[in-house]
């Protein structure tokens, strides 16, 4: 092994200095110290031949490309080359997007408050997030951002506008704002803070009956999703008779935070389980005792964008028969990608395992089939949860699934609110059906 890490090293030692020789000298003399002509070829498993060809290619790059390229801009592209070849999930970290990584997963940045989309060529705000600088500043709705500390944002990407608006709590950014029906721009400097965005939305859809979204899997999730629980009791007066959970489009994020949201909801059983090469891939994930609805009936909204941590909640709850799921077939992102830090600021996201729901099922590129499938009715009828719409078995590069065996769903004509059926026809049919299982159980109930 200290031979191995040695040949390591010479080969680092010749690549930081730009040239191949204190590797090249290293083979010679490792191939006569053994005498075997096979060394030449591999010490310790090393492929001494594939790595003479990338130093040399290196150099070829280094010498006559058309600009000069710096050692560190070749090596990051070589790691990140190197991890991107291997599926679509394995990447390498750079500083931004490894602080990125950290603020979808925390949930909180340093910011102004502000949730923006693009119209001809300018930032729109969408909506300013209660209680932050945007809000207390006036920012509305449809209002366009022209310039960002005098920076024209005229055709500039979204990431790059956004970049420049987030930064360090306590300094300051001046916002040149055009509101619609206003005569001429007004000026604004607002003072970032830290914004917490919560990934739990949640409201009364009728007496008894509850809607909670959760957009993506944060590590804050389950105390955010406990905490709107008890305000939905609070305000029902009540016991809630069922939820209807919804996670169209939520792309995943946190494992423990998708296990946490499945134990809110089971008493007993396994949620997930992960298999991988090391022993350390393979894990088991069971249920607590303890069900905040207290067997109240569940209704899971899903479709093609419903990804990874999302589909993990959406098996766990179907597998263990405490959840309808009602939509469209879900992503397919059956991977479990580890973060391995490299230093302060970068990091290695590599597809460490697989996981299966508590039946054994791998739903990588398959996914989840719902057991009742309700298409998205907007102006015509959508299949998979919208036109276009990718799920992982479209991706080039895309693991393959171990056993793959898709489940047949069932389609369900059902009654309900009109009004909600033309805003959000498969949200209406979820009530419907979470309606439908209430009072069965009411029933059975009383019966007992």
């Amino acid at each position: 092994m200290k031979a191995r890490y040695r040949a390591v090293l010479a080969l680092l030692a010749g690549l930081a200095i730009g040239a191949g020789s204190a590797f090249y000298l290293s083979v010679p003399a490792a191939a006569a110290t053994n005498g075997d002509s096979s060394a030449a070829k591999s010490i310790d498993g090393l492929p001494l031949d594939e790595l003479r060809t990338f130093v040399e290619v290196m150099q070829r790059v280094k010498q006559d490309y058309v600009k000069p390229v710096s050692d560190k801009e070749l090596l990051d592209n070589a790691i990140r080359g190197m991890l991107t070849g291997l599926d679509p999930h394995s990447a390498y970290l750079d500083a931004k997007s490894f602080r990125q990584l950290q603020i979808d997963t925390t949930g909180q940045f340093g910011g102004l408050g502000i949730v923006v989309g693009t119209e001809n060529g300018y930032l729109k705000v969408v909506s300013p997030i209660d209680g932050t600088p945007a809000q207390r500043a006036g920012i509305k709705t449809g209002d366009m951002i022209i310039r960002i500390n005098g920076t024209s944002v005229r055709d500039m990407n979204l990431d790059q506008a956004v970049q420049m608006m987030r930064g360090k709590p306590g300094t300051t950014v001046k916002l040149d704002i055009v509101r619609p029906g206003a005569q001429k721009p007004m000026s604004l400097t607002l003072k970032r803070e830290i914004i917490r965005v919560d990934s739990v939305r949640s409201h009364m859809l009728e007496p008894g009956f509850a809607y909670v979204r959760i957009t993506s899997f944060q590590s804050s999730t389950t105390a955010s999703l406990h905490k709107a629980l008890r305000k939905l009791v609070k305000d029902n007066k009540g016991p809630l008779k069922g939820i209807v959970l919804d996670l169209r489009n939520n792309p995943g994020g946190v494992l423990n935070a998708a296990v946490g949201v499945s134990d809110t909801f089971l008493s007993k059983g396994l949620i997930v389980y992960t298999k991988g090469r090391i022993a350390d891939s393979d894990l088991r994930y069971t249920a607590h005792p303890g069900d905040m609805l207290k067997g109240a009936p569940i209704v899971v909204l899903v479709n093609g964008g419903t990804a990874s941590a999302a589909e993990i909640v959406s098996g766990a709850l179907q597998d263990n028969h405490r959840a309808i799921i009602v939509g469209t077939p879900t992503f397919g992102k059956g991977s479990v990608q580890t973060i391995l830090p490299l230093s302060r600021d970068t990091a290695v996201k590599i597809t460490t395992a697989l996981y299966f729901t508590p039946n054994g099922t791998s739903i990588q590129a398959e996914g989840i089939k719902p057991n009742i499938v309700v298409d998205p009715l907007q102006v015509g009828k959508a299949n998979n949860g919208g036109v276009g719409m990718l799920r992982e078995a479209d991706l080039s590069g895309h693991l393959n699934n171990p056993d793959g065996t898709p489940k047949a769903g069932a389609n369900d004509q059902s009654n309900g609110d009109p009004s909600l059926a033309q805003r959000d026809f498969q949200l209406y049919e979820a009530l419907t059906v979470l309606k439908s299982l209430a009072f069965t159980q009411q029933k059975a109930a009383a019966a007992g």
